[in-house]
């Protein structure tokens, strides 16, 4: 019996020792290099320049402040929608930019703490603006409405919009394009990006509905056993929050919180 309790505790102990050892925080600090997954086509959060293969936005300088703190260089690794829990979960990168909170992807990836909150609009051509009043007027089977393959958007408009054509592009291609090329009636975006894509794009709109839908969280993925490099990322999440990093963060880049 001693001898079966002195296996066991080894066991535990090893085990133990096994999770110390593979904890990305470690990993990072050792390496001196901070991974980050981002899509680069989310304008204002991640926004990639093709001539000079770098990348600006929100989540840039939100995860370039972090490795500062860590005391560690940062390296961006370029994702799509559609792989991005993916390359958590295959060691490609240690984390995430933003993400919207999403049950599917949290049932193989953690989640940070929020530190941003957004919501859904329909964006239109402007002189389609006429034709709708609200949101059932895009759950018809004359409209086709456009989607990322991957995003929280492509199951949010075959939810909303049951009726309609559903059109799912691939990355690099985004849903907006669809709409530019009048391949598609609407899009559904946040109501981060929709502001960026009106004043950028003169001939878009956002539809006059009487509200945003589905507010959802924005966090960044982390690989979802790892609670002690978790654990780290929360407590920063937390200490950034309280000294109004986030919401300067925000404010730089032209964003408001709901």
């Amino acid at each position: 019996m001693k001898k079966w309790i002195l296996v066991l505790s080894l066991v535990v102990l090893s085990v133990g020792q096994v999770s110390a050892e593979v904890s990305r925080l470690q990993k990072i600090l050792d390496d001196g290099v901070l991974r980050v997954g981002t899509t680069g086509d989310w304008n204002p959060m991640t926004i990639k320049d093709p001539a000079t293969n770098s990348y600006r936005g929100f989540d840039i300088d939100v995860t370039t402040e972090l490795a500062k703190d860590l005391g560690v260089k940062v390296e961006y690794v370029a994702t799509d929608w559609k792989t991005l829990v993916n390359g958590i979960t295959a060691d490609k990168y240690d984390m995430t930019g933003s993400a919207s909170l999403n049950m599917s992807r949290a049932k193989v990836a953690g989640y940070s703490q929020p530190y941003f909150y957004l919501a859904f609009v329909p964006v239109v051509q402007k002189k389609d603006l006429e034709k709708y009043s609200g949101w059932a007027d895009f759950n018809q089977p004359s409209v086709k409405v456009a989607a990322t393959l991957g995003t929280v958007q492509e199951k949010m408009v075959k939810d909303f919009f049951p009726k309609a054509e559903h059109i799912v592009i691939e990355a690099p291609a985004r849903d907006f394009q669809e709409l530019l090329a009048r391949r598609a009636d609407v899009s559904v975006t946040s109501n981060v990006e929709a502001a960026t894509l009106v004043t950028k794009f003169k001939q878009l709109a956002i539809a006059p509905v009487k509200e945003a839908r589905k507010p959802t969280p924005i966090s960044m993925l982390l690989p979802q056993t790892d609670q002690v490099w978790i654990n780290y990322v929360n407590h920063w999440v937390e200490l950034k929050k309280t000294q109004g990093f986030f919401k300067a963060t925000a404010e730089k880049w032209g964003l408001k919180s709901l």
